[in-house]
């Protein structure tokens, strides 16, 4: 790719002493093929494909076959050219540059037809996953998909500025590590005052300072005094996420003054890995503010192929979607990439973790002086750029390389093995991890996930076993073996990759399709699916548990197949993550005391088939509605062992609460419970886990009359004089392709609005497992949703996204549980 910029620009030298200026060159450029034969307008920000798009030359890209057919784009060359004027006089400045954010990916910058300028790394300043993985699309897009504009400034200029608060321990005090970055075009030493202020902390200082000529830091250190009360930052669900405003005002000679503001959080963050009682290994989590947390949420990947769609508006959804669902944390994928300083704006404001991958991913990579220099650019900018949120709470070199390195993916003769192992310690040891420990020493980093944390700093970087239960976290994936079995899963110290697949909701498919499209089978939905059988293994996890649909009409086979790869997709992820959240706090056969479970994936970057639980768009499929369950803060979680039936009860709550446990059995033919049960009072303790009721399962089926495990179903929850303290949960004791006594559920609602949101009032006729609620596009989500009705009635709010009435959503309206496909 090669981008014009067409200006006859002149430079001298000059005494004056005004502000730096900003001309933006974003809106409107010229986009031309590599022959000449197509040339269109197209926005800057954005990309080739979207320029097409908006001129009607083709079709939406996610269209059906069209990731193929519009292959062509992607391999041809395209140029981006502009002419303009400045607005301002050329010759009064002492400097002028051009400043290119983000250009995807190798181009030529060319001035006036000369070359000033070319690149290769879209994630330095001037995609992995852009040609295609798994879960998304084949898309290499082109274009200048970040800012443009040209700076020009005299005597000096700020071209960085970024902090970083560091908590003494031994004087227990916070102070603030202070760095800006200039460039003193000046030809003699510029002096001058810089006054830093934090109104609230009642913190104000001043330094006198002396730039030289070129490049220079300036370091300040900004104390608060121990006197001051200092609020600090907390992930969500465990505290406030207070900020500071702070002003930083440079008073230069000549009178040149550059003031800066941000927001500054205080928090700190260790990870803890030491001996466990017990276990061998060590153990893996992250205290923030010195208390212990469990990490729960998921994998984010780029929200769409195509960046210039990612608006202010969807990333605030999908965030907000985040923190609906009970999680905290979100860890950046190493194979898409560094997000926009939005993203981590909303992150620190919601107060959603971040574990932070640099964007290497599934591949060996080069070691080359060339290539390292790039990567080392990359690098320092991405730390320089982030450091300061406090939700980034880790950085990791890299995406399963160290496990792809030593479980030999690639085939490697076992001999070149110690060359490959040298270029992976030097790209992800010497060179990352140092530049990390050189720019900033308030998170931890870790060389790859999975990782085995310190054992593998004590192998040399690299472990023989880096996916380890003993150390560090584990990726895990499974789609052969039964998903109810918890038994499958490893009792790791942390869960920091695991889900299953299921397929969007028809509404959203709908869009991207046509009818011939609309089967299991189809060309389309074979080629929808990336992952390699992956229709099939979701088919085979389903029929281990639920019959699957057979109606004679085959649209409605397919929504219901839909449907049911939905159902299998959140009760195995809800298996799964109870299974890490019950192991926080026990050690058995040597193993557990797991302390984090981040599903993979959260939300989709096209319409297809993926480990999502968000759709493209942002609609929650029904395991977003689980894990707003899954991940609540008090949960009981029920299982069975050796013919007995447990109840644990997990707190992620800082204090200890007094409650009691209540166990009901329904039959399926019955909306009244056979039996139940309250527990006596107990304190359950904050931020751990521990056993609250067991009993053998053939004495709970004797105890309820007639109950069978195929004919009855277990419901429990945590309360406090009679107010529910944590969602309700289940446990199935057959599989429902053998349940005894389940008949078809007639379901009813009746929709009223109450300010901005919809009241469902619903009534079932009979019990209803995975009552599954659509408003088909309507944008918007339940208060819960996938759920089993056990009663005659239920209250479900709707909460519209974008303005909405109550007759569209009548309209829209439709109901489904697991009856309707029995």
């Amino acid at each position: 790719m090669r981008l014009h910029l067409i200006l006859l620009l002149a430079l001298c030298s000059t005494g004056s002493t005004a502000a730096a200026l900003s001309y933006s060159l974003r809106g409107n450029w010229s986009i031309c093929n590599g022959n000449g034969s197509l040339e269109l307008p197209g926005a800057v920000p954005g990309c080739v494909h979207s320029a097409l798009f908006q001129q009607g030359l083709i079709q939406d890209s996610y269209y059906r076959f069209n990731d193929l057919n519009y292959r062509w784009i992607s391999l041809d060359n395209w140029t981006y050219s502009k002419e303009f004027k400045f607005p301002f006089e050329i010759s009064k400045w002492q400097k002028v540059n051009l400043i290119l954010e983000g250009v995807d990916t190798i181009s030529k910058i060319l001035f006036n037809e000369v070359t000033i300028g070319e690149t290769d790394n879209m994630f330095n300043r001037y995609e992995q996953c852009s040609f295609s993985w798994d879960w998304g699309p084949s898309f290499p897009t082109q274009g200048i998909w970040k800012d443009v504009r040209i700076e020009a400034y005299n005597i000096c200029h700020l071209n960085y500025f970024t902090f970083s608060p560091i908590y003494d321990k031994s004087a227990q005090e916070w102070n603030l590590e202070i760095e800006a970055t200039f460039d003193v075009v000046s030809s003699k030493p510029v002096g001058g005052q810089v006054i830093v202020a934090i109104p609230k902390l009642q913190t104000q200082q001043m330094y006198n300072i002396e730039l030289q000529p070129g490049k220079r830091i300036v370091e300040l250190f900004l104390n608060i005094s121990k006197n001051i009360t200092v609020e600090t930052w907390w992930p969500h669900g465990h505290g406030n996420q207070t900020g500071y405003n702070m002003t930083i005002l440079f008073e230069l000679d000549g009178g040149l003054n550059i003031e800066k503001s941000a927001k500054v959080y205080f928090r700190t963050v260790e990870l803890i890995e030491e001996p466990i009682k017990g276990s061998p290994g060590l153990s893996f989590y992250f205290k923030i503010n010195g208390f212990p947390i469990f990490l729960k949420g998921s994998n984010w990947i780029p929200a769409d192929s195509f960046q210039d769609r990612v608006t202010s508006e969807l990333l605030r959804l999908l965030l907000q979607s985040v923190v609906d669902a009970n999680m905290n944390t979100l860890r950046v994928w190493g194979g898409g990439i560094y997000e926009q300083d939005e993203f981590y704006e909303l992150c620190d404001e919601l107060g959603i973790m971040v574990w932070q991958d640099f964007m290497f991913a599934c591949a060996l990579y080069p070691t080359d002086q060339g290539f390292l220099d790039s990567v080392r650019a990359e690098v320092a900018y991405q730390i320089k750029r982030l450091k300061s949120h406090p939700s980034i709470i880790i950085w990791s070199g890299n995406n399963e390389n160290e496990e792809a390195l030593m479980m030999n993916w690639y085939h490697i003769n076992f001999t070149d093995r110690p060359i490959y192992i040298k270029d992976y310690v030097t790209l992800y040891v010497k060179n990352i991890r140092e530049l990390v420990l050189a720019g900033d020493k308030s998170r931890p980093f870790i060389t790859s996930s999975p990782t085995n944390g310190a054992e593998t700093v004590a192998e040399g970087w690299v472990s023989q076993n880096p996916n380890s239960n003993y150390f560090g976290d584990v990726h895990f994936y499974d789609y052969i073996s039964d998903c109810w079995n918890w038994k499958v899963f490893p009792k790791a110290r942390f869960a920091s990759e695991y889900g299953y697949q299921s397929w969007p909701s028809f509404s959203t498919l709908e869009k991207v399709s046509s009818t011939e499209d609309w089967s299991f089978s189809s060309k389309f939905s074979l080629h929808r699916q990336h992952h390699e059988g992956g229709n099939k293994q979701m088919l085979y996890q389903a029929g281990l548990h639920f019959k699957l649909p057979k109606s004679t009409d085959p649209l409605r086979t397919f929504k219901d197949t839909i449907y049911l790869t939905q159902v299998m997709q959140a009760q195995c992820v809800k298996t799964e993550t109870e299974f890490y959240r019950r192991s926080r706090s026990e050690i058995v056969d040597q193993q557990g005391h797991t302390m984090g479970a981040l599903y993979w994936q959260l939300s989709d970057i096209w319409q297809a088939p993926s480990w999502a639980s968000l759709e493209y768009g942002g609609k929650w499929k029904m395991l977003h509605y689980f894990a707003q369950n899954f991940f609540a803060p008090l949960l009981p979680v029920g299982f069975e062992n050796e013919h007995t039936f447990y109840i644990y009860g997990v707190s992620d709550l800082h204090s200890d609460y007094s409650m009691t446990l209540t166990v009901r059995v329904h039959t399926w033919n019955s909306l009244e419970p056979v039996c139940s049960c309250v527990t006596e009072h107990f304190v359950m303790k904050g931020g751990e886990a521990v056993r609250l009721y067991e009993e053998p399962v053939s004495e709970l089926l004797r105890r309820c009359g007639n109950c069978t495990r195929e004919s009855c179903v277990v419901s429990f929850y945590l309360s406090a004089d009679h107010e529910l303290l944590s969602p309700t949960n289940y446990h199935f004791l057959s599989s429902l392709k053998e349940a005894v006594g389940l008949c078809k559920a007639q379901i009813t609602a009746i929709i009223s609005q109450q300010g901005d949101i919809f009241v469902f009032d619903l009534e079932t006729s009979a019990v209803a497992p995975f009552v599954w609620l659509d408003v088909g596009s309507i944008p918007g989500r339940f208060s819960d949703n996938g759920f089993l009705m056990t009663e005659k009635t239920r209250t479900i709010l709707f909460y519209p996204w974008e303005p909405t009435s109550q007759s569209e959503l009548e309209q829209s309206f439709h109901v489904t549980s697991l009856t309707d496909i029995y």
